[in-house]
């Protein structure tokens, strides 16, 4: 049974339709991921599954809950991390945690989790003096303080540095490790890429794609090129004759091969058995910003 259900949700706002008809499911122990380019409807379909925002039609459901009609109950099974999460500047770390533990029945140890999110040498810091990368860690903290079995993370990463960006998606896949599911709200495709069991993409307030991110890199081509400069002479005919060949074209000096399967593997063994080696060898392959583009007809910065 799905964790998170929502059929045909549609929001309105005046004479501008934000939801159209936005429709998936998530599975207990995944991480769901809603992609797609600002102004998409990405946040304001999760502020309808945290029973922020009232939808004007459709259905959602969060363990059988209905968000408006029960949001007390909610709050004991959700856990949330909005995308701008701002504390009083004089608040400390542990006295922000302390807080939030007392507003559900069943809480998490918060020492445990200040431990796991490295947060343990803030206790009694101010939040205003905390870093980017802390604050993040700290509204992970406070998203699961109540010990829940969803939490909702939206643009967790926007404006950290790579480095922290890559520190915060390692606890994301250990919040998942615990048993929470886990529904990823973002537009930075490497990171859709690396923690998203699935992903839905969503454009103009509808859904066009949900798929592994494999699956849609495969929906629009799953072809890969590999490109190399032969050390010596080469008939592109030993390459043409593989199955898993479609193609062999020469780009100046070097040659670029497309085609399926264990392409690399059939390539390399051919020039391997005449003693051919491979310079500049480059394997290339559709990403899932190839594929975005495909299914929406523009970048993702748009």
């Amino acid at each position: 049974m799905a964790i998170i259900e929502v059929e045909n949700l549609v929001k309105r706002y005046g004479d501008s339709t934000v939801l159209n008809g936005v429709g998936f499911a998530v599975e207990p122990g995944e991480i769901f991921g809603i992609l797609g380019p600002n102004g998409a409807g990405k946040t304001t379909t999760v502020e309808c599954i945290e029973g922020l925002r009232s939808p004007d039609g459709g259905i959602v459901r969060v363990c059988g809950i209905d968000p408006q009609r029960d949001n007390g109950e909610l709050r004991q099974v959700l856990g949330a991390q909005l995308q701008e999460s701002e504390l009083p500047d004089k608040l400390r770390v542990g006295e922000a945690l302390e807080l939030y533990s007392s507003f559900y029945r069943r809480p998490a140890n918060w020492r445990e989790l200040v431990e796991v999110l490295d947060l343990t040498s803030k206790l009694g810091t101010q939040f205003r003096r905390l870093s980017g990368g802390q604050k993040q860690r700290l509204s992970i903290a406070l998203a699961l303080v109540g010990n829940p079995k969803v939490a909702v993370l939206d643009e967790l990463t926007t404006g950290l540095d790579p480095q922290a960006r890559r520190d915060v998606w390692g606890l994301i896949e250990h919040i998942r490790d615990r048993g929470v599911t886990i529904l990823l709200v973002t537009h930075f495709m490497e990171e859709a890429e690396r923690l998203c069991d699935r992903l839905a993409v969503i454009d103009s307030g509808r859904v066009v794609a949900i798929d592994t991110p494999a699956g849609l890199v495969s929906r629009v081509d799953d072809r890969q090129r590999v490109r190399f400069r032969p050390s010596g002479p080469l008939d592109q005919a030993l390459l043409t004759v593989l199955p898993e060949v479609t193609c062999v074209e020469r780009a100046g000096s070097q040659l670029v091969v497309t085609g399926t399967g264990d392409l690399l593997l059939a390539v390399t063994s051919v020039l391997a058995r005449h003693q051919i080696t491979a310079a500049d060898l480059r394997v290339e392959q559709t990403s899932l910003d190839d594929a975005f583009v495909a299914l929406t007809g523009r970048p993702i910065e748009s």
